[in-house]
């Protein structure tokens, strides 16, 4: 398989076939699980903000200063993959199969010797040889490929070790199919139920004819969209309404505790997808701190087992120990302009970066004044025995 033909290598689409069967009773698979909102939530934000976070290729110099390096290499990571997909396209379905599936794998494109980009390989199967290494299958265009490991670039999510990334959708099954049946029982609770819910009482005893008459009538108040219709009885039939809700269902709560374990399952806190657990707020310090430690706990992991693959994988060997990939962190917190002006503020009274070395962060341009490249130090502070002395 060479550059020709950027279509994607796929055995069944984006998400494999089959599936685990959960203890509530659906059929697990990345396709089901997306089909719930919390885990398409979690997935979708965090695949959103790795994929968009600025990376650059550095290299590191003798006197421990590193420069930033303009090479294919760079732009194929951040800007042009392949032919099909931009960037951003590229890292968020590779982080959403990671996430999901424990596992992601993409194509080394080559033109000859030189590396010129990389494809998504879906419905990738990893296949171990009897000398331990991986090997890759694949179906393209019907036709069974294997890939040696040098040809593919293999993103793990958490694993155990043997070099294989743990699948979400296997592990947390049961919880993802204790979720689906809960979604399912409710929509069937609302699309079948009576509104108003009861029963007709007759001190009567109803003929055959008269029960379908009456299961006619009773079919016309029936659905959501009739809720609310006032219903007419005549020849001694009662209603009894039933006190039947999502609440004495335990319905709600039930989906509630679902949302709040799935994120559990993907390391995303529920306010991060728009769920507030009982008695919180959407807004405030309090949620601040929350997503500061998502992006601390869930994010950096990933962008630094993503870094280090990067480097493994795609970096030659002879340029290795001085050139890596890095994500720039400090684009997580571009929301919170007081928490970037602190820093800013600190990093510049504290000697450690220039005005242009700070602008640059804040993607402003250049200064010509000369103390704008000069390291400059807070003096504010003296010995006590000097405060009122002329210094000079």
């Amino acid at each position: 398989m060479g550059v020709e033909g950027q279509s994607f290598l796929s055995g069944s689409g984006p998400w494999p076939l089959g599936g685990m069967v959960s203890r509530a009773g659906p059929t697990v698979s990345a396709k089901t699980s997306l089909e719930h909102s919390a885990v398409w939530g979690c997935v979708r934000k965090t695949a959103e903000m790795i994929s968009t976070l600025p990376v650059d290729l550095f290299r590191k110099s003798a006197n421990g200063s590193r420069d930033k390096i303009d090479s294919d290499l760079a732009e194929i990571i951040k800007e042009n993959p392949n032919a099909d997909q931009t960037a951003p396209e590229f890292w968020e379905g590779m982080v959403a199969q990671t996430l999901l599936q424990g596992n992601a794998f993409a194509e080394k494109l080559y033109i000859g010797n030189r590396f010129v980009g990389l494809r998504p390989m879906l419905g990738c199967k990893p296949d171990r040889r009897p000398d331990r290494a991986f090997q890759y299958v694949v179906i393209d265009r019907g036709k069974r490929e294997v890939l040696p490991a040098e040809k593919v670039f293999h993103l793990r999510g958490f694993g155990a070790g043997d070099g294989l990334g743990m699948s979400v959708v296997r592990y947390g099954a049961n919880s993802i199919g204790a979720a689906l049946a809960a979604d399912e029982t409710a929509s069937s609770v609302f699309s079948n139920s009576a509104m108003p819910s009861g029963v007709i009482q007759s001190d009567q005893t109803l003929n055959a004819g008269q029960r379908k008459q009456l299961e006619a009538m009773l079919a016309t108040y029936s659905g959501s969209q009739r809720a609310g219709k006032l219903m007419t009885l005549e020849a001694g039939l009662k209603f009894q309404q039933l006190q039947m809700n999502p609440e004495d269902a335990q319905l709600l709560d039930t989906r509630r505790f679902s949302v709040e374990d799935i994120c559990r399952w993907f390391g995303v806190p529920p306010i991060v997808i728009g769920h507030a657990s009982e008695g919180q707020t959407m807004w405030g310090s309090g949620v601040e701190a929350i997503l500061l430690s998502w992006l601390t706990l869930g994010i950096n992991p990933f962008l630094i087992r993503l870094e280090q693959r990067l480097k493994k994988d795609l970096i030659p060997v002879q340029t290795r120990r001085r050139d890596y990939f890095e994500y720039n962190r400090e684009a997580m917190i571009q929301m919170d302009s007081k928490a970037k002006g602190d820093l800013m503020l600190k990093l510049g009274m504290g000697g450690t970066m220039t005005a242009n070395e700070r602008r640059a962060r804040l993607n402003l341009p250049r200064h010509d004044d000369a103390n704008a490249d000069a390291l400059l130090m807070q003096t504010a502070m003296s010995p006590m025995e000097l405060l009122g002395k002329d210094q000079s």
